[in-house]
């Protein structure tokens, strides 16, 4: 070793003391999560009530909150227990809470989108139409574009629940039993269902029972049946109307966009994963609860309007459609789409459709 590149002790010690420096600093940016940090907490609100948000979302939150080990909790709450169901959208916008389960109908999305969340008529016979509408037909990537045009609200993932029945005081065979009844339901169902003589009532989620027994409201069209056993509407009603305006709800999960930007890749991935899970649990639940409780459940009489005049209201299904089709070039595509998959189902025949 020359005298040039002889290195003392004194000089080492510093040289290395300088290198240990830049590692740890290096280290401290890009620092692993590791547990002594405080976990990144959500708070979600389901458009649900416990009884029915044990089925269609507490399960997957459960899930997450275990898979995440301790990196980020999700808190759960029910309908209408921190905001309104209506107005969710702006208080997930501003950052008052940081996700939601529910339609975008419901939450007064300010999207031309949101007619066709929760159940626009006639848009699906079988809950797996949804999921197929959106990974096959492209609802998915227009459901993204539309909510990219919004601030502060990242749109997630739809998927789908049960239809759209009635359950009422009073039996229903007929389209002129629907008149004057006063029926809790989802604003644009509401909105289609007045052409039938039908007055669509706005209620909090956990006042239906109540209103019912009350002689507030002469029934419910906000579920199929499984969800009417679930949280009690069985009980204080006495007829199902088998004849639906829709096949299964459309639902999504939404998060504040800043919020959503913070939950690092893999958590987000995660959180993907037990939203597909939810979506799952709901295909077959529903699937099982709509014939179980139409042949077993004991509490309700089961009705049906005879299929030539329930017809006619299929056929102003789609004249409905023209109408929001013509409200935006955006509308005109899904409904063009729904037309699109309308044909082919029919085209498919049996086991897609009959008839």
């Amino acid at each position: 070793m020359t005298k040039n590149t002889r290195m003392n002790k004194r000089q080492f010690l510093k040289t290395a003391g300088l290198a240990t420096t830049s590692a740890v600093a290096a280290g401290t940016l890009a620092a692993p999560y590791v547990k002594s940090q405080s976990p990144i907490r959500w708070r979600l609100q389901t458009y649900a009530g416990p009884a029915l948000a044990e089925h269609v979302i507490k399960p997957s939150i459960d899930a997450f909150n275990r898979a995440a080990n301790g990196e980020m909790e999700i808190e759960l709450y029910y309908a209408d227990q921190l905001v309104p169901t209506g107005e969710l959208f702006r208080a997930m916008q501003r950052g008052t809470i940081d996700a939601v389960q529910s339609d975008d109908d419901s939450i007064a999305a300010p999207v031309d989108v949101s007619v066709f969340g929760g159940y626009f008529p006639f848009a699906s016979r079988y809950s797996l139409d949804v999921p197929v509408l959106f990974n096959h037909y492209g609802l998915k990537e227009i459901w993204e574009e539309a909510y990219g045009e919004i601030e502060g609200v990242t749109w997630l993932s739809a998927g789908a629940w049960d239809p759209c029945n009635f359950a009422t005081v009073d039996p229903i065979r007929s389209l002129k039993d629907l008149e004057g009844k006063r029926v809790f339901t989802f604003p644009t169902a509401g909105r289609f269902l007045q052409r039938f003589g039908v007055v669509p009532v706005t209620l909090p989620w956990e006042d239906i029972e109540v209103a019912v027994q009350t002689g507030e409201l002469d029934g419910i069209a906000w579920s199929g049946i499984t969800e009417d056993y679930t949280v009690g509407w069985a009980d204080v009603t006495n007829y199902y109307l088998t004849n639906n305006i829709s096949g299964a709800w459309c639902g999504s999960y939404f998060a504040n966009s800043e919020r959503w930007g913070e939950v690092p890749e893999h958590l987000q991935t995660l959180f993907r994963l037990c939203m597909d899970s939810s979506h799952y649990y709901r295909q077959h639940w529903y699937w099982w609860g709509e014939a179980h409780y139409r042949t077993t459940g004991g509490k309700l009489e089961l009705t049906s309007i005879p299929e030539e005049e329930w017809q006619t209201v299929e056929e102003e299904g789609l004249k409905f459609w023209d109408e929001i089709a013509a409200e935006s070039d955006r509308s005109a595509r899904i409904v063009q789409i729904l037309k699109d998959y309308r044909e082919t189902m029919q085209k498919a025949g049996p086991p897609y459709r009959y008839g």
